[in-house]
């Protein structure tokens, strides 16, 4: 396959479980000097490629990406093939993403590493809305190796705190409810989404979480569906992979759809 991906591939990818493996191979001091990074992107060291390969050995191909596309990203991408990955690297860098109009991590919020091993994320069982929206959501976007444990209520901080994970979607929390606003838009204010599709999304899932259905016509789709989902399916984990498809399908409309229509009976061509 071709070593080079352009910015316009990549963008098309954007919340899918199609997106890439995208790798952050800018030096620490400019990573760190940034303040933002493409959305689902993690960051490791160009010249450590045999460190941290394993850790993406699913199958899935590596995209590397530096500030212009220049030499830094050139030579993690030599190194990564010469080790038998399947590795591209992102023409024009970071900076075509963005003009492309790629989204966006413009802040990282407490908790979350990229440099570092999978953010762990924990929460209340039995979830509905906001507790599968929101792991969508940081896989997607902010930590796509991000972990998520469902626990009783009464034991999410405790549990959280012995194993150094990130209590979510519960009061008295960092990342939880604000105003009106549900789980899901703390994250993407947190982590400076801006995109408009997401952020479409977001009124959706916040119409649907907080019973404001007059937010967005699709949230009461969502709330019946994610209602049926959570009683036919006994498993939270199980529960949250298939939630996964639901939202990568909303998040699909918002971005290309929401002008179609459908009619019946279909015209004859």
């Amino acid at each position: 396959m071709p070593r080079r991906i352009s910015a316009q591939e990549l963008v098309a990818l954007t919340g899918t479980d199609r997106f890439p493996h995208v790798v952050d191979v800018r030096r620490e001091s400019v990573f760190r000097g940034s303040g933002k990074r493409i959305a689902g992107a993690v960051r490791r060291d160009h010249l450590k490629t045999a460190e941290w390969l394993p850790d993406f050995a699913d199958g899935r191909r590596i995209v590397v990406y530096c500030i212009h596309g220049h030499n830094v990203s050139e030579l993690a991408t030599a190194r990564l093939a010469a080790e038998g990955a399947d590795v591209a690297m992102l023409e024009g860098g970071m900076e075509a993403y963005e003009e492309a109009g790629g989204v966006m991590v413009t802040r990282d919020g407490p908790g979350v590493d990229v440099t570092a091993g999978p953010s762990v994320w924990v929460t209340r069982e039995r979830p509905k809305i906001d507790r599968i929206a929101c792991p969508w959501l940081i896989r997607r976007f902010i930590d796509p190796f991000a972990v998520f444990h469902f626990v009783a209520a009464e034991w999410v901080k405790d549990v959280a705190e012995e194993i150094g994970g990130i209590p979510y979607d519960i009061k008295d929390v960092h990342y939880s409810h604000r105003g009106a606003e549900c789980t899901f838009d703390t994250l993407i204010s947190e982590f400076g989404l801006a995109d408009p599709a997401l952020l479409h999304l977001a009124r959706i899932v916040r119409g649907a979480d907080t019973a404001s259905l007059e937010l967005e016509p699709q949230a009461a789709g969502l709330l019946a569906i994610s209602l049926g989902l959570s009683a036919i399916e006994a498993d939270d984990l199980a529960q949250l992979e298939k939630g996964m498809v639901i939202y990568d399908a909303l998040y699909g409309w918002c971005r290309h759809a929401t002008q179609e229509t459908h009619n019946w009976p279909v015209k004859a061509v």
